[in-house]
């Protein structure tokens, strides 16, 4: 019996995907379940139709988040932080500092996507990560400045 299985099935498929399983298993477990439905020609149809909407609204996100990423990558953010002896800052910059100031230049990410391993806690120049799409990532100059 050939199914399409409209869930992820532990051993056996993810969604989407076109098998082959035994009648007892598919009529008796998959079918009534709704894990599956039968791969008669409508449903097949069906699912492609839906795997390419799927795939352009893809592209289009895609394409919205390079752009995105070449105005991350292009615009240059300032932090200006007290600092006490050898320009060590009073506090640290945090992703959600970096997130603000990117804010304030007209860029909206989120502090999540802002990826900074430690905080940053001397003044100077920092490329720091920004992670805008799964494959997509941006690097902003930050300049942590005397305030």
């Amino acid at each position: 019996m050939k199914v399409i299985l409209q869930a992820d099935v532990d051993n056996l498929g993810t969604t989407g995907e076109i098998k082959d399983v035994a009648d007892g298993y598919g009529r008796n477990f998959l079918l009534p379940r709704g894990y599956a439905v039968l791969a008669d020609s409508r449903n097949v149809r069906q699912q492609e139709h839906l795997q390419r909407m799927a795939a352009a609204r893809h592209a289009k996100e895609l394409a919205t988040a390079k752009e995105l990423a070449d105005k991350i990558s292009k615009t240059p953010v300032s932090i200006k932080r007290q600092t006490g002896e050898g320009d060590k800052l009073f506090g640290s910059v945090t992703n959600g500092d970096v997130a603000e100031a990117l804010a304030a230049a007209g860029i909206a990410v989120d502090k999540k996507s802002v990826v900074l391993e430690e905080p940053i806690r001397n003044i100077g120049v920092f490329q720091v990560p920004v992670k805008v799409l799964r494959g997509v990532e941006a690097s902003v100059k930050v300049y942590v400045i005397r305030g």
